[in-house]
């Protein structure tokens, strides 16, 4: 099938790699150095203790900040904070244009909400704020911010122009249903449910351009500063719907492994404990229909899966990765009928095609980032979207994350199965020898995705409450930090503006021997936010970054809008930053400081 070839050209990324020098195990362990004795046996080296970072003192949190910058912050701060004003806040915003005009209207927003929260209108203009800020310890992670703002009624239009075109592409294919169920939902559009922003697919030209802009980026982060991020996002660099494909049949594929395991007594156990006994696993594929005796015997050996006596969902995964005469009948069951379905898609050749460019594009992007030192953050989307997105990224580690992590993958730690996919990509990169690399964040989307499971039956995938959220957030973390004790080349960014769960990194790392000084731990918030744990990170020695958007003020409005309904728990909860911004100011008044100007 044409999507197995498609298989192929991922797999062709790697396989053009020269072998590692070291095994993993070997390249896991400290580089000796004058701490080993004599005797070959290592001494302990005394290290400085971890840094203090006191995040209630506001002259060092807002060092870098002029006092109108601070007053600016409260003022912005507060009316994000207003739920009337959330809730009209374009209404307002058209209101605003209309009444100033277009020139007036760009100087406020610059004054306000967008100076706040946007670096910049372009690769030049944003350099001044990413060495500021990187002057006072603070990196950055770029991302170009414009997006399409578009009309229910026109994003409905383009939706369905899509949709109908694709039918015409596909009519006779035989999968009418799986493409029903593989439909983006129109879910993410502002007055519905919604979601992560998806690009919007023009054509491939359109994504030809972003792929341009996002290498300037790397260009203009790369000149700014010698440790910085672009965030990217795979809906810009090709066609949603790929994904959506994708995403299907990663998403069966590991279904039926953990239906057979649920048969052979392992339901409860987490995803990367549970081995499925080879003997019957071969049983259960004959007894199934899926494969002649012969040909499950051919498969599930000892030399295809390198196992034994048992698989795990690793080596499950790599029955489609490594092409076995099994994958080129792969059917698997379908949970509600009990019918038997094919699992690989059938892709035309110009589909096969653009996911090609996909790949090419990736691989442009990252070899831009070896160039420059800019290191590359892959977004996560929409849980639709994210089985292939994630599927993408570990190909790009593969290839580039040899001797250290060069693209960051994103975990959503609101997902139920969040702590399973973050111990089997650790694993996966023990076992094949690369480098891991993640960001972990919560997700700001939790009603949003729940109101779609429920509106399309589908299996609730978020955590029930926020509190479930915070404690597979910190047991995702403190599984990574414990394990970057023993892998001194992975590496992990704390992504939150919650200052427990900062304050509880900062002791994991103390009570693991992890120091700043490894580079292993860093930190993000967004640009406008959360400054006073940022920057007081960044002075002690701690990696911290912002995430900073930039294009131009009518192109990143939706962006603005975007951002302000999705953080809107976290805005109105910002009290503690804006008593800390009040203070500072208070502060500056009473000593006369009150037109400070950072050195």
């Amino acid at each position: 099938m044409a999507l197995r070839r498609s298989f192929s050209a991922l797999r062709l990324c790697t396989s053009r790699l020269a072998p590692l020098s070291t095994a993993p195990e070997a390249r896991e362990q400290p580089t000796p150095g004058p701490g080993v004795g004599l005797d070959g046996g290592a001494k302990k080296v005394a290290r400085p203790p971890l840094p203090t970072v006191n995040f209630d003192n506001t002259q060092e949190a807002y060092r870098s900040r002029r006092s109108w910058e601070l007053a600016r912050n409260l003022l912005v701060l507060r009316l994000c904070a207003s739920p009337a004003l959330l809730a009209r806040h374009e209404q307002l915003l058209h209101l605003a244009r209309k009444l100033l005009g277009q020139r007036l209207f760009d100087k406020l927003m610059k004054l306000t909400f967008y100076g706040q929260f946007v670096a910049g209108e372009d690769q030049e203009a944003i350099r001044p704020l990413i060495r500021h800020n990187k002057a006072f310890g603070v990196g950055c992670i770029l991302d170009y911010g414009v997006e399409e703002d578009l009309t229910p009624q026109e994003e409905e239009c383009k939706e369905m122009n899509r949709s109908s075109s694709w039918a015409v592409e596909r009519e006779g294919s035989g999968s009418a249903k799986r493409e029903k169920q593989s439909q983006a939902h129109p879910d993410h559009r502002r007055d519905g449910v919604l979601s992560t922003h998806t690009y919007l697919y023009a054509s491939e030209a359109k994504c030809d351009s972003n792929l341009e802009t996002q290498l300037q980026s790397i260009e203009a982060s790369g000149a700014a500063s010698d440790d910085s991020f672009l965030a990217i996002k795979l809906t810009a660099l090709g066609r949603p719907q790929f994904l959506l494909q994708l995403s299907g049949v990663l998403t069966k594929w590991k279904r039926f492994f953990h239906q057979i395991a649920a048969e052979q007594g392992m339901a409860r156990l987490a995803a990367l404990d549970k081995r499925l006994e080879v003997a019957a696993l071969q049983e259960s594929v004959v007894k199934m229909g899926l494969a002649s005796r012969e040909q499950a015997k051919s498969c599930f050996t000892q030399e295809t899966l390198g196992v034994s006596s048992t698989l795990d969902l690793l080596d499950w995964c790599r029955i489609i990765d490594n092409r076995t005469e099994l994958s080129k009948h792969l059917v698997v069951p379908n949970m509600k009928t009990g019918l038997l379905e094919p699992l690989l898609s059938q892709f035309t050749e110009e589909e096969e095609r653009q996911m090609t460019r996909i790949l090419q594009r990736l691989d442009i992007l990252a070899k831009k980032g070896m160039e420059t030192g800019v290191r590359l953050m892959v977004d996560a989307e929409q849980t639709y979207f994210q089985p292939a997105i994630s599927h993408l990224a570990l190909e790009m580690q593969r290839k580039f994350n040899v001797d250290k992590p060069l693209v960051f993958n994103t975990y959503q730690c609101y997902l139920k199965e969040a702590y399973d996919n973050v111990t089997l990509d650790l694993e996966r990169a023990h076992r094949e020898g690369w480098c891991f690399g993640a960001k972990l964040v919560r997700g700001a989307y939790m009603a949003q995705e729940r109101a779609r499971a429920a509106e399309m039956g589908y299996e609730d995938p978020i955590n029930p409450t926020y509190e479930a959220t915070n404690v597979m957030y910190h047991r995702c973390l403190n599984y990574v930090l414990e394990k970057l004790t023993h892998n001194t080349k992975a590496e992990v960014m704390v992504a939150s503006h919650n200052e427990d769960t900062v304050r509880f990194t900062l002791r994991r790392m103390e009570e693991l021997g992890l120091h700043p000084t490894d580079r292993q731990v860093c930190f993000g918030q967004l640009l406008g936010m959360c400054d006073q744990i940022s920057f007081p990170l960044g002075q002690a020695g701690f990696l911290a970054y912002k995430y900073m958007p930039y294009g131009p003020v009518m192109e990143v409005l939706p962006y603005l809008s975007r951002r302000a309904l999705e953080n809107s728990g976290l805005l109105k909860g910002a009290r503690q930053e804006r008593k800390l911004l009040w203070q500072e100011l208070q502060r500056r008044l009473r000593t006369g400081n009150l037109f400070y100007h950072p050195a």
